[in-house]
């Protein structure tokens, strides 16, 4: 059985965790160690060599299983801190854009884009107010 507080080392709220771990071998396959002995050996593998790859195998499988335990607790716990502080989904996404537009905002590219199309507009509104003030004049001298 895998102790928690001597191979898993983690510092949070639920440092001393308790994991059932009755279930943690019901995603193991059961092919794992059972059905290998059907399969041939690969060549240069003695049975006994094989025998400890598969019992570290199963071990190796077992404290998979139980930081999969561990992740899904801390993931609830994290979900949890969340809510009770008002960080819905929602508000998530929310301040996530928020951020992105304003590293949008700040980033060389958009300011030198606005920079050309605040040029652009300046040139543009220039040549639309020649082009009004010679109307303005040839509407002047047919009068």
């Amino acid at each position: 059985s895998l102790s928690l507080s001597s191979d898993i080392n983690l510092s949070s709220p639920n440092k001393g965790l308790v994991v059932d771990q009755s279930d943690c071998l019901s995603d193991v396959p059961v092919e794992g160690a059972m059905g290998s002995s059907v399969t041939p050996l690969p060549p240069g593998l003695t049975e006994q060599k094989a025998e400890e790859f598969r019992t570290e195998l199963s071990k190796v499988e077992e404290e998979i299983n139980t930081l999969r335990h561990v992740l899904s607790a801390k993931e609830k716990h994290a979900t949890e801190l969340r809510r009770k502080l008002g960080l819905t989904p929602l508000n998530e996404l929310k301040q996530n854009l928020t951020k992105s537009w304003q590293d949008v905002q700040t980033s060389n590219a958009y300011k030198k884009t606005q920079e050309t199309l605040s040029q652009a507009g300046q040139k543009t509104s220039a040549a639309l107010s020649t082009v009004g003030t010679a109307i303005s004049r040839r509407l002047g001298d047919m009068r």
